[in-house]
């Protein structure tokens, strides 16, 4: 059993309340839903997906959040079983459904169970996990390719910047530096061909697999290929901000600070941010909470690294998520609402998403100052 870790205080905090029902309501549902694969909500409950599906690490992952502050044996329990199903894929035909969200399914769960108590198979797997992402980088292209599918060989993903962070903790830990290259290679690639002149950035971008040549940009779920998905514009202020951290490169942190910049410009007249900042009457567009708390996360990231302004603005949009959109009782099952998954295809509009819970917690305990954290 692991011991609370709980480098900070609540007291005097103005998010003590917030960040105490949360927590609360994770053990609830970890009592009640223990082991679980969860994406989104239909009508206020988190069904049943996959457990290769790529947001499957994040239910685990908050009740590894919650045992930062807890000694709950059933979040103990229920985390590592499901960290223990999804690695079991290794040795399954599923082995083939994994890809670039590698990150984002042992991140959460085996490497904060390493950070959180030093297990040496919790370590094994990160490791494993790492060389499966490092496995995807294409050296003709200098990215990491996002899927398996033939019709989308050669595409790399803004969500890749969050899974890049294995990447260089498993360098971090085992001393290879190639993890790391191919982490920064990734990023160059990313800094030269996802950012547009006014600094917001694709979702897909497809190189030629061959000659490693950019081909073009696609929509993905944003409302357009050239629009600005509001989801994508955290991912990429969050992963530069982590990389930053990792490499001391002052040159990450500036272009996540400006990138932040746009993102709180564009969402001036919003609050809780649409899905897509392009897209017509966004005034009236189905929100996206996710992408505030992952936009959260990486502001406080770029206070880590003394950015002045980073702090208050990242509490400012605690605050209203707290305010405007997070639910502490049971009647929903998730902790945000209002959060959009894949508008395009009229996929979880306007529901709860696992990681927009994840996030938000997280962004809660960092507010506190308890740790650690996965990335």
């Amino acid at each position: 059993m692991s011991k609370a870790i709980n480098t900070g205080s609540l007291e005097s905090n103005p998010f003590a309340d917030y960040h105490k029902r949360a927590l609360d309501k994770i053990v609830r549902r970890a009592h009640r839903d223990k082991v679980g694969y969860f994406h989104a909500t239909t009508e206020g409950t988190y069904l049943q997906v996959d457990k290769w599906f790529w947001t499957t690490g994040f239910w685990p992952g908050l009740m590894r959040l919650a045992l930062n502050e807890s000694t709950d044996e059933v979040c103990f329990n229920a985390a590592k079983e499901v960290e223990d199903e999804i690695f079991s894929l290794l040795r399954t035909d599923d082995f083939y459904e994994l890809h670039h969200d590698v990150g984002f399914q042992f991140l959460p769960t085996s490497v904060l169970r390493y950070k959180q108590t030093g297990s040496c198979e919790a370590k094994r797997r990160g490791i494993i996990a790492a060389q499966l992402l490092a496995a995807r980088f294409n050296v003709a292209s200098n990215v990491i390719e996002a899927w398996n599918v033939p019709n989308r060989r050669g595409c790399s993903i803004i969500d890749s910047m969050m899974n890049i962070p294995l990447l260089f903790w498993a360098s971090e830990t085992t001393g290879d530096k190639r993890y790391y290259n191919c982490a920064v290679r990734h990023i160059e690639s990313v800094l030269k061909h996802f950012i547009r002149d006014d600094f917001t950035v694709h979702h897909i971008v497809q190189f030629d697999q061959t000659s490693g040549e950019y081909v073009k940009a696609l929509g993905g779920q944003g409302y357009s290929a050239d629009s600005v998905w509001s989801r994508g514009q955290s991912w990429m202020i969050y992963g530069l901000a982590i990389a930053s951290r990792y490499t001391g490169n002052q040159h990450y942190k500036d272009i996540a600070r400006i990138i932040a910049d746009r993102f709180l410009d564009l969402n001036g007249p919003h609050g809780v941010p649409p899905w897509d900042f392009s897209v017509p009457e966004s005034h009236l567009a189905p929100r996206d909470s996710s992408s505030a708390a992952i936009v959260a996360c990486g502001l406080i990231a770029l206070g880590e690294l003394g950015d002045y302004r980073a702090r208050s603005q990242a509490e400012n949009i605690i605050m209203q998520l707290s305010q405007e959109v997070a639910c502490f009782e049971d009647c929903q099952d998730g902790l945000l609402l209002r959060a959009t998954s894949d508008k395009p295809n009229e996929v979880h509009v306007s529901d709860s998403l696992i990681y927009g819970d994840y996030f938000y917690f997280e962004a809660l305990q960092k507010l506190s100052g308890i740790g650690p954290h996965c990335w």
